[in-house]
């Protein structure tokens, strides 16, 4: 898991990648939670209007700073995951930043690590992930 989610070496299929997607928003979701509950406890907060909490001043920076920590560990993963779709796709791991052009950039990343097959076989990024983990005649139907 650890090599799925933080190394951006290698090539993954669209069923790793999204499995590496599912996994990693739901461990952040979960872990967020448990970290501002944990923290709402030991950081002087008053209640808000819509029933939350809100700390103010330096008694919020120790949660800024698990948050910020939190998000960026999945940032990474979810670059690390783009970066090994696009080795697959057979082009260089910088083709990530075309998910940071706002709208047409975005749906061009889903559309290029969700829904495009890779390169059939080795390409200059390693082996064809799905070559030996499926019987011969499947490999073509599950790309």
């Amino acid at each position: 898991m650890k090599a799925l989610l933080f190394s951006a070496q290698g090539r993954i299929g669209r069923g790793q990648f999204w499995k590496g997607v599912v996994l990693s928003t739901l461990a952040m979701l979960v872990v967020l939670t448990v970290a501002n509950l944990i923290l709402a406890q030991f950081v002087p907060n008053e209640a808000s209007d819509d029933g939350g909490f809100k700390a103010t001043g330096a008694a919020a920076i120790p949660m800024v700073l698990a948050n910020f920590a939190v998000i960026g560990l999945f940032a990474w993963s979810s670059i690390c995951l783009g970066i090994k779709r696009f080795h697959d796709r057979g082009k260089p791991g910088i083709w990530v930043l075309i998910s940071f052009v706002p709208i047409i950039g975005g749906i061009w990343y889903l559309i290029e690590t969700g829904f495009l097959k890779g390169t059939d076989g080795a390409n200059a990024y390693g082996p064809d992930p799905l070559a030996g983990s499926l019987p011969a005649g499947a490999l073509a139907a599950a790309r």
